[in-house]
């Protein structure tokens, strides 16, 4: 019954291990890669960011509404009359009335029956003139210690000679470049990422290599230890075949090394946890399947593909809007104005100490002068920059052209060497075989099994680098043309 229950719990834990261990494939950790990739995500802030500005941008074509207020406190108020004015005005029935009574003396030495009524003007005139003037002084009291308004403006632009319209443009172009940034970074990261993938598989390969290389080597030290007893080999041959154990002990330890350090790269790479088990598809493989198809050079697909082109073509049409921005600040600007003000004090009716508002529609015309040739000088700064940015893609388109015939070169040189290594191999396998026959024949010295060991373990290596090889530059060819990531174009 223990036994049954530990049998039990051993294969539980066996099948528990088995299913906690992530088995990817090259697909799936260039998904990963590109989901969790901090690079990719800040690029991709920026494209939104660049969305959102050609979305300002176009704004500019619709009317601005903006409400304004404003209070302010004197310690003084407004006087529309001075003082001197203020008591003229407040005396005037008096100073009226003594010219009155001098005039009215020499009508009476005329008309001596107008006494009473002279006298009753005489007497009422100076004091309700005084008091008309009294009034008019009080009507002329502003009061404007407390002045507030309030306005709400709407400009609706006509014409500001194409700088819209370029702003429009430049904000667009500049989400382009942000895109074909976003889809430069996405290529980078899928490069990365198969670069980790097949490092891992050719760890993975170069491990099961050293094991056999080992076995190989202990088992040829077992067989001269028994031909030692038997006196058919030497000390010196034993101590050989030792060095030999020793060498392929100490590389296999640098190869699991090796190995843990390029699995923790992929997960890294993918966006995983660095202790997280993880297992290629391809590392099962007996054999990897190799794509024997001549690259070609095709340079007209690499200029059509290459996000780097696209950004620089796109750099060219920015600065040529540019240019139209500049030429703009020249040209005159036309603008349709409307709005509500609102004021205290008011003077729409009077002088009055109330909030009181009107309406208002107009125009404004913008039309620069002078200002000592900045503006024509700015415009020539523009086009400089946009020469400037067209002869830095005449010179991308060069550079990428010779870098397109390089990868292609470098695949079919890879597709060469991974012919050259299979050969190789087989000559190896055979040369081991015969010397192995040899050996056990006692016609081949321990030396020559050495040798032929070491040259089967050089040769499949060799391999194994040729087809990790030729996976990676094909993968640099589909970059260099552009194609790397173009599901995403």
């Amino acid at each position: 019954m223990k036994r049954t229950l530990l049998t039990f719990a051993l294969l539980c834990c066996v099948f528990l291990s088995a299913h906690s261990q992530r088995v990817l494939s090259l697909d799936s950790c260039r998904a990963l890669a590109l989901a969790g990739n901090k690079t990719l995500a800040v690029s991709q802030a920026r494209s939104d960011k660049a969305l959102y500005d050609h979305k300002a941008a176009r704004t500019n074509y619709l009317p601005s509404v903006a409400v304004m207020a404003g209070y302010m406190r004197t310690g003084d108020q407004i006087s529309l009359l001075s003082d001197e004015q203020k008591q003229s005005l407040s005396t005037l029935g008096t100073q009226l009335g003594a010219g009155l009574n001098q005039a009215a003396g020499a009508i009476l030495q005329q008309f001596p029956d107008l006494a009473p009524l002279v006298g009753a003007i005489g007497s009422q005139l100076p004091a309700g003139l005084d008091a008309v003037g009294k009034r008019i002084v009080d009507a002329f009291d502003t009061d404007t210690r407390n002045m507030g308004g309030a306005a709400i403006v709407l400009t609706q632009p006509l014409y500001m000679g194409g700088k819209i319209k370029a702003y429009d443009r430049i904000t667009k172009y500049a989400g382009q470049i942000a895109g074909e940034q976003l889809r430069a970074d996405r290529q980078n990261v899928i490069l990365e990422t198969d670069r980790a993938y097949w490092q891992v598989v050719s760890l993975v390969n170069k491990k099961k290599l050293a094991e056999n290389y080992l076995d190989m080597l202990r088992h040829l030290q077992g067989d001269v230890e028994k031909m030692m007893a038997e006196g058919l080999a030497t000390r010196a041959n034993q101590l050989a075949v030792s060095v030999k154990v020793n060498e392929a002990e100490m590389t296999l330890t640098k190869v699991n090394d090796g190995l843990t350090l390029s699995r923790m790269l992929l997960c890294q790479v993918c966006g995983l946890p660095l202790d997280t088990d993880i297992q290629t598809v391809d590392e099962r493989l007996q054999e990897l399947a190799a794509d024997t198809t001549a690259a070609v050079p095709d340079a007209t697909q690499a200029f059509a593909m290459r996000p780097e082109l696209a950004q620089l073509q796109t750099a060219v049409d920015i600065y040529e809007q540019k240019v139209k921005v500049e030429r703009a600040a020249r040209l005159p600007q036309l603008a349709l104005t409307g709005g509500y003000l609102l004021t205290t004090p008011s003077v729409f009716n009077g002088f009055e100490n109330k909030l009181r508002g009107t309406w208002n529609v107009g125009v404004t015309l913008s039309l620069p002068v002078w200002h000592w040739g900045e503006a024509r000088y700015k415009m020539n700064a523009a086009r400089a920059e946009a020469t400037v940015a067209r002869l830095q893609m005449e010179d991308a388109r060069e550079k990428i052209e010779l870098q397109v015939h390089q990868s292609a070169f470098n695949v079919n040189e890879a597709d060469k060497k991974l012919q050259l290594s299979q050969k190789h191999m087989e000559q190896a396998e055979e040369n081991l075989r015969t010397a192995t026959i040899g050996f056990k024949e006692g016609v081949i010295s321990t030396s020559d099994v050495l040798a032929a060991q070491t040259a089967w373990l050089q040769a499949h290596s060799n391999k194994i680098d040729a087809q990790i090889d030729a996976k990676i530059t094909r993968s640099i060819l589909q970059k260099s043309l552009g194609t790397l990531d173009a599901g995403s174009r």
